[in-house]
């Protein structure tokens, strides 16, 4: 019923499903562009026409009643950034203890404009040895789906620079809120 309503969904709203669904058992599933609240409905209509599973993590302040039940059925878990943890070392944690697991994030972390993205996903793959499998939506053509699987090689500059040519051409909801894809001069570091 779930993958009718994905399916439905995304063809009322016109928009075509690209790429293959990962076949692997753990990745890191980014997804970009990341301008508008519209993207959490277009994901969750591929989540479900896909029938993929994936974890997120989401602001605690999400995850109150009465839509704390709806972020936790959809996948979601609730974290508070404000406070001192390390959140890449708990995400590695659980991928170390499953045999499958699909962690899903936005690499811009929010919806405004930023001049670079945040490396915690990269970091992830790095430490829990799994691909990262890019996710996209295009406005300009209207798809949304899954590209192609990025093996971190370790050298953050170059593989950055490898998803910045695959994103370069894909438009958000608002494009003007495209946040840059580099890495942060001060986290330009050895990530593992």
């Amino acid at each position: 019923m779930v993958k009718f309503i994905g399916k439905l969904g995304l063809r009322l709203w016109r928009w075509k499903v690209v790429g293959e669904v990962p076949a692997m058992p753990k990745c890191v599933l980014i997804f970009a562009p990341h301008t508008s609240n519209w993207d959490v409905l277009l994901l969750l209509l591929l989540k479900w026409q896909s029938g993929l599973k994936p974890t997120f993590i989401g602001k605690h302040t999400l995850f109150w009643p009465p839509l704390s039940w709806f972020f936790r059925a959809i996948g979601g878990e609730p974290v508070n950034r404000n406070k001192a943890q390390n959140v890449v070392e708990q995400i590695v944690e659980k991928f170390n203890n499953k045999e499958h697991m699909h962690f899903a994030l936005s690499p811009e972390g929010t919806r405004s404009k930023k001049d670079h993205w945040k490396t915690g996903f990269y970091r992830v793959a790095i430490k829990a040895g799994v691909p990262i499998q890019t996710v996209f939506l295009d406005t300009t053509t209207r798809e949304v789906g899954f590209g192609p699987v990025l093996e971190p090689s370790g050298n953050i500059e170059q593989d950055f620079e490898w998803l910045a040519q695959f994103y370069q051409t894909k438009k958000g909801f608002r494009p003007e809120l495209l946040s840059d894809i580099r890495v942060n001069s001060e986290n330009n570091k050895n990530p593992s």
